[in-house]
């Protein structure tokens, strides 16, 4: 089971997966854009409210944003470990499921457990959190783990055009995520079972973007692990695999190159103050082009620490020695007294 779950997701950093295919389907069949009175940033949505959110300023969390109760919505209770879905709200229209997973140690919760947030790309969905198997091994040796997806992904891709999807629509995708990472944060900060002292985020491709800039935004991520993140747009929208060759023209235009400007990793990397940080890379992945990848290293400091893959089979060889999340526990573990 944990062979085949990591195959698939190799499968997705190296090539379109099918659900993106569908995405883009829908956007080659669509001849005629929407049209929508109100606030800009809104552009391209109907049948939404218009917003107020900053997109475009990563840890702006208030305007436009207001957080409602948070709703237990089923809780499962396992040898290994207690899981319960919560659906969180902030923004009209975008309920967003968040899977929170806690460790046992002997059959009971500890008061407190460091967290790890998981964020998958853009075509994943939130299935592998139901995976008990996936939950016991992101849950031993005591760690805590939260996955959802982001904003046009999955369940949340609805009320939109058929010519809208996550790239389309990418100041709102990425910039939203960012700011629900943040209030995710402030979730678990007020529920006193979660040591917020050691906070790790993992991100995968449009995921491991967000992650980024979810650190960069608020210093109470600790750790960070990114695989193969999209950045550096100009390249990016020129090369990516991604993105449809009859629509390429319009994202490499300035307009929309300007709208997604200050979402770019690249200009964040070099100043990020996260403690630990590990960027990793499969240098023949197909989503991010050579060039792009190549500046996303560039712009990471000296601090950080870089791993390159040849190809996705020596990224699952080094996953079988120590895991998806072996490098980001063993950051977040406490350390010894000098």
């Amino acid at each position: 089971m944990r062979n085949r779950c990591l195959c698939i997701l190799f499968f997705t950093m190296v090539a379109t997966t099918p659900s993106v295919s569908a995405q883009q389907d829908r956007a080659a069949t669509a001849k005629a854009a929407e049209t929508q009175t109100g606030n800009s940033n809104r552009t391209g949505n109907i049948n939404l409210p218009v917003s107020t959110e900053k997109w475009g300023l990563p840890g702006d969390i208030k305007t436009g944003l207001e957080p409602r109760p948070p709703a237990l919505v089923q809780s499962d209770d396992r040898p290994e470990f207690v899981r319960d879905l919560f659906r969180l709200q902030w923004r009209a229209g975008d309920p967003i499921d968040v899977w929170l997973m806690r460790p046992k140690a002997a059959g009971k919760l500890p008061e407190k457990a460091p967290v790890i947030l998981y964020l998958y790309s853009y075509d994943a969905s939130g299935d592998r959190f139901r995976d008990n198997e996936w939950c016991k091994r992101a849950t031993a040796d005591g760690y805590a783990a939260v996955g959802f997806v982001g904003a046009l992904t999955d369940y949340r891709f609805k009320n939109r055009g058929l010519s809208k999807w996550f790239v389309s629509e990418l100041p709102e995708s990425l910039g939203s995520t960012t700011h629900d990472v943040q209030l995710i944060l402030n979730f678990l900060s007020q529920r006193g079972d979660i040591d917020m002292s050691r906070v790790g985020m993992f991100g995968l491709g449009s995921g491991a973007t967000i992650a980024i800039l979810a650190a960069q935004a608020d210093a109470r991520i600790s750790t960070l692990d990114v695989l193969e993140p999209w950045g550096d747009w100009a390249n990016w929208v020129s090369k990516s695999a991604i993105v449809p060759q009859e629509e390429r023209s319009k994202y490499q235009s300035k307009e929309f190159l300007n709208s997604i400007a200050p979402l770019d990793p690249v200009l964040y990397l070099p100043r990020l103050q996260t403690p630990n940080v590990r960027l990793q890379l499969v240098l023949n992945g197909q989503i991010t082009p050579p060039a792009a990848r190549e500046r996303i290293a560039e712009a990471v400091s000296l601090r950080a620490t870089i791993v390159k893959y040849q190809n996705p089979e020596d990224l699952f060889k080094a996953w079988q020695t120590a895991g998806l999340s072996g490098w980001i526990k063993q950051q977040l573990r406490p350390q010894p007294l000098k």
